[in-house]
């Protein structure tokens, strides 16, 4: 287990027909305030003020293709232009399982990343793949320049 202690951060809410929104920095954009967008947004903020992630290479909510299926993950960071790290988000309520480590393994086949995260607010799990085998994170690995 991963121990998150999110940072404050003061975050842009505003209500647009009834509906929540929060301002995305990485998305440049307002998004719709779910459950898990709170996750995915409070994790965020904990990648770029805690671990000094550039935002720069984070990339949210972008679409890959596995076989003729068409997903979307959640938070990948990239180091350099090669992704490093997946990251899957959960609503607070939905338990980390092996549904959740499956559903990373799927993006792991198409984006060979060297670190698989995922996290439901409270609780926030991680693996490093070395030599095709997973060893379990206890902390955000730090994020090196690969042109330093």
């Amino acid at each position: 287990m991963i121990l998150v202690d999110f940072p404050a951060y003061d975050f842009k809410v505003q209500s647009i027909g009834g509906k929540d929104q929060i301002f995305d920095p990485c998305r440049k954009k307002w998004v719709v305030l779910t459950p898990e967008e709170w996750v995915r947004q409070n994790l965020l903020q904990y990648l770029i003020q805690v671990c000094k992630y550039p935002i720069e290479l984070i990339a949210i909510e972008k679409k890959i293709q596995l076989g003729s299926l068409t997903k979307r993950f959640d938070i990948l960071v990239y180091r350099g232009t090669t992704p490093w790290m997946i990251i899957e988000c959960k609503e607070a309520n939905t338990p980390l399982n092996e549904k959740t480590i499956l559903q990373l393994l799927q993006y792991q086949q198409v984006l060979n990343a060297t670190y698989l995260i995922a996290s439901n607010g409270p609780n926030t799990i991680g693996a490093e793949i070395k030599m095709g085998n997973l060893h379990m994170l206890q902390q955000f690995p730090i994020y090196i320049d690969p042109n330093l």
